[in-house]
């Protein structure tokens, strides 16, 4: 006789994990890292070199996969006793806690195997990468700023995307990874405001739930004109031409869109201001900074 366990589809424990993982986000994340690989193959001999961005696309999405992951299952507890979250699919049991690990192995798996494709550089510091995605979920019980440790998390991206175009260190990819990680760090603060009741009562720390919501927005909108002064300093570090200014201006114009449609007073399109307009801001600074290298060279 054949057990439940067995005949359960496949498929659907796999659709289950990857809705655990939240795999669409990746969206926030690979235009920056694009962004680098690109601009580095550009500075190096102008030419696109697909198999390098096909293994850059493997180690961001292996990485956000195993962290996300991570996330989850060290946050379930958590979860479960914040309304908001008690639907996810650890909390329910959609996805079992083995299953969650064992997903988490085989993407950091896939990550280090796709580092050492790479160069023995990326594959040398793929482990330092690792260490802040399994820290993140961790500082909300030890500080109210878990916000930056993500933001660190996620400064990596461009630089190892970077580094394994050209294996050496740019000062110009910490310059687009910090945008990144103060961006991404940043719309968390947004995020966040949501959880505050919970995470008072439960003891989760976060700015919000320490200083409250309006100082948290306020956060977010100081993170936004940082952002956009690192991504100026970017643009004039690497000689970005007009495409890439054009996508300046949209980012700039999808921040301030961003900072007046959620209120302390007003969180109902909140989700909006997270998920649509950040995921428009990665998308557009892309496709701009795409045209801009195509315009100047770059060979597809």
């Amino acid at each position: 006789m054949i057990s439940a366990a067995a005949a359960a589809p496949v498929p659907g424990r796999t659709k289950a994990f990857l809705r655990l993982v939240m795999i669409e986000h990746s969206v926030f994340a690979l235009p920056f890292a694009y962004i680098a690989s690109l601009t580095a193959m550009f500075a190096t001999d102008r030419n696109i070199h697909w198999g390098t961005l096909l293994l850059v696309t493997v180690c961001m999405v292996g990485l956000r996969t195993f962290a996300m992951a991570c996330n989850r299952i060290i946050d379930r507890e958590i979860d479960a006793r914040n309304p908001r979250t008690a639907g996810r699919e650890l909390v329910t049991g959609a996805v079992s806690v083995r299953s969650a690990w064992t997903g988490a192995g085989a993407a950091v798996v896939v990550f280090l195997g796709a580092a050492a494709l790479l160069n023995p550089l990326c594959l040398a510091l793929a482990p330092l990468a690792v260490v802040p995605m399994v820290v993140y979920p961790y500082g909300k019980r030890f500080t109210n700023f878990p916000h930056a440790i993500l933001g660190l998390a996620q400064a990596m991206g461009p630089i190892g995307a970077w580094l394994a175009v050209t294996g050496t260190w740019s000062w110009d990819a910490v310059i687009l990874g910090l945008a990144v990680g103060v961006w991404i760090g940043g719309f968390d603060l947004i995020f966040a405001c949501q959880d505050v009741q919970a995470d008072r009562a439960h003891g989760v720390m976060s700015v919000p739930a320490r200083f409250g919501v309006p100082a948290a927005l306020w956060g977010a909108r100081a993170s936004a004109v940082v952002t956009t002064g690192l991504l100026v300093a970017y643009a004039l570090a690497t000689d970005a031409g007009l495409f890439f200014w054009v996508g300046l201006v949209i980012v700039v114009a999808a921040f301030c869109y961003e900072h007046t449609i959620v209120k302390p007073h007003d969180l109902s399109r909140l989700n909006r201001a997270f998920f649509t307009t950040n995921g428009f801001i990665g998308i557009s600074l892309f496709v701009c900074a795409l045209l801009d290298l195509l315009v100047r060279g770059l060979t597809v």
